[in-house]
């Protein structure tokens, strides 16, 4: 360590933290579920250890917004509810655009199609997206996200698991054991926002108060338009 640097200078992962917060990127993630004899399940898959965001940390498919995602065409518009909790930090383009880039990274990702191809281009079915909670990136870290997490059913999809091997040990895992795999802060508190959530009513579900976290743990309120 040079003689000018202090250990507060590198953040918990050991990269050096930045002189100023870099600009948050909007991204989207997606968790798929289902019920099974063993319980309640989620698609997670472990990332590479040669990224620089996560590395070898079990996630959700998901990632950034790309600016080709706001122009993509649908199957299907969003659930009302959906579209009002993503237009609530953003707007309906963006929104749209998130919502897109679930569903494209989840291809991408592993295999798995939620719409259909033509002509070799993605059009994403939006309708049966739910929205779960945000979580944005402490400013300390050198990759910053604004990330949605949206969920659907697995009956959903078609496909085979496979995807371009971003994810490894792709698989569904329950959501109320200790998973195998090292999971990140806020991935362990969207789980539990997700159980939370199943654990509802279906009925109920939208009345739900909008949540977001700030930084790794402090969790907030939205508030709304």
């Amino acid at each position: 360590m040079p003689d000018t640097m202090r250990p507060t200078d590198f953040t918990a992962t050991g990269e050096p933290r930045p002189a100023k917060p870099a600009r948050p990127r909007d991204a989207s993630t997606l968790l798929l579920w289902r019920r099974s004899s063993a319980g309640l399940e989620v698609l997670m898959g472990v990332r590479s250890a040669k990224h620089r965001f996560m590395p070898s940390r079990l996630v959700f498919p998901g990632g950034r917004v790309d600016a080709e995602d706001s122009k993509a065409p649908v199957a299907s518009e969003l659930h009302p509810h959906t579209r009002y909790a993503l237009e609530v930090r953003a707007t309906p383009r963006l929104a749209q655009a998130i919502a897109v880039a679930a569903i494209r990274e989840l291809e991408e990702e592993t295999g798995l199609l939620l719409g259909r191809m033509e002509a070799g281009r993605l059009h994403a079915d939006l309708a049966p997206l739910r929205y779960l909670c945000r979580a944005l990136t402490p400013p300390m870290s050198p990759v910053r996200f604004n990330a949605r997490f949206l969920i659907a059913p697995a009956e959903t999809v078609t496909g085979s698991l496979g995807g371009t091997g971003e994810l490894e040990h792709l698989a569904f895992y329950r959501v109320d054991e200790t998973p195998p795999h090292e999971l990140a802060p806020i991935t362990a508190k969207v789980l539990g926002e997700f159980r939370e959530l199943m654990e509802m009513p279906e009925g109920e579900r939208e009345r739900r108060p909008l949540i977001w976290y700030q930084g790794r743990d402090t969790r907030r309120l939205e508030r709304h338009k």
